[in-house]
């Protein structure tokens, strides 16, 4: 081979080179915008968690309301529960001292129930 070959051939190779660094730098410049959108929608995926977080924030303090007006509740019924039980207590009282005999409660007695009725014999 002779000199000014090699010469030509080494040329070409540069080309090639040059050609191909080229075409990769226009791949890579066009990708540029697509990692922009990733960064915005990286963005947006946050903005939506945020929002998120603040629904369910909200719901949370709903739920908590909720729950103390059912404790409330609750403690209210309970209340009203051991008061008529009281009072039926005092009613059965009274007639024993008057020597009646009181009706018999309901059966059966369920025994949920049996515990906060303690003058029921089983």
């Amino acid at each position: 081979m002779r000199p000014e070959m090699l010469t030509a051939l080494s040329a070409l190779a540069v080309a090639v080179v040059t050609a191909l660094g080229a075409v990769i730098t226009a791949v890579v410049g066009r990708r540029q915008p697509r990692g922009q959108r990733r960064r915005d929608d990286f963005t947006t995926i946050v903005g939506e968690l945020r929002t998120s977080l603040t629904e369910v924030k909200t719901d949370l303090g709903k739920q908590k309301e909720q729950s103390e007006r059912d404790r409330a509740r609750v403690t209210a019924q309970e209340f009203a529960i051991r008061y008529l039980a009281g009072w039926a207590r005092s009613l059965v009282a009274y007639m024993r001292d008057q020597r009646l005999e009181p009706p018999p409660p309901p059966q059966p007695v369920p025994d949920e129930v049996r515990p906060y009725l303690h003058d029921i014999s089983p």
